[in-house]
């Protein structure tokens, strides 16, 4: 059993077509209202904020797939986002399921200097913080205990369907709707961006990938 976690969101449908397509058919959708992505998908209502319904939605799990969001609201991220990563995490450990964290670039410097896998965090902003201490949160799990974890990291997104970007937002959607575009950043700094279908199919080569993980706590796997 192969589980995602937020499979409303962009990232959790193309996560289960990637799967569906590759890897397995018994996959378990988990969201607060599911939907069915694949005619064999399995629904399962959860709220991840409440341990028990965490638990009964990863049991069963190989791998578990963390891509659930939260509104942009940092008093709501700061409240809702590291209770519901402890939630997942000690479900994982009692389950004894991997735990595939998709996350993003918050956290890094805002700088031109490359980021890799021993950049360190250095948060500027609430919203930063919060996803800084959610990949502490898994990192110090997999040094700790027996939690097996890798963290997918993604730049910012662009893609179909209701992928929520500020590059669909002010670029993609105004072009579709014949509007003028906005670009709020300089136009001689290069940026990267990744599709979210794309994003979506790396992270399920990650999670199924059998090569021996690398030493807990240090190196967290980028998507790039």
């Amino acid at each position: 059993m192969q589980t995602i976690l937020g499979s409303n969101g962009q990232i959790g449908q193309e996560m289960a077509k990637a799967l569906h397509q590759t890897y397995t058919k018994d996959i378990r959708l988990v969201s607060r209202k599911p939907i069915r992505v694949n005619a064999t998908d399995e629904l399962v209502s959860a709220d991840l904020l409440k341990y028990e319904e965490a638990n009964k939605a990863i049991a069963g799990s190989d791998i578990v797939y963390l891509t659930a969001g939260l509104p942009m609201d940092s008093k709501l991220w700061e409240a809702q986002f590291p209770l519901m990563m402890a939630n997942v995490i000690k479900a994982c450990q009692m389950n004894q399921s991997k735990l595939v964290f998709f996350d993003n670039t918050y956290m890094y410097a805002k700088t031109a200097a490359i980021q890799d896998e021993n950049s360190p965090f250095e948060p500027v902003g609430r919203k930063s913080a919060v996803r800084a201490q959610l990949a502490e949160m898994v990192l110090q799990a997999m040094a700790t205990s027996d939690l097996q974890a890798l963290i997918c990291r993604a730049p910012e997104f662009y893609g179909p369907g209701k992928t929520q970007s500020i590059t669909n937002t002010m670029i993609f959607n105004p072009i579709k709707n014949k509007k003028s575009i906005k670009v709020p950043v300089s136009a001689s700094t290069l940026r990267t961006l990744i599709w979210t279908p794309d994003a979506s199919r790396a992270m399920a080569l990650l999670g199924n990938r059998k090569a021996p993980m690398v030493k807990p706590g240090i190196f967290p796997v980028r998507i790039a």
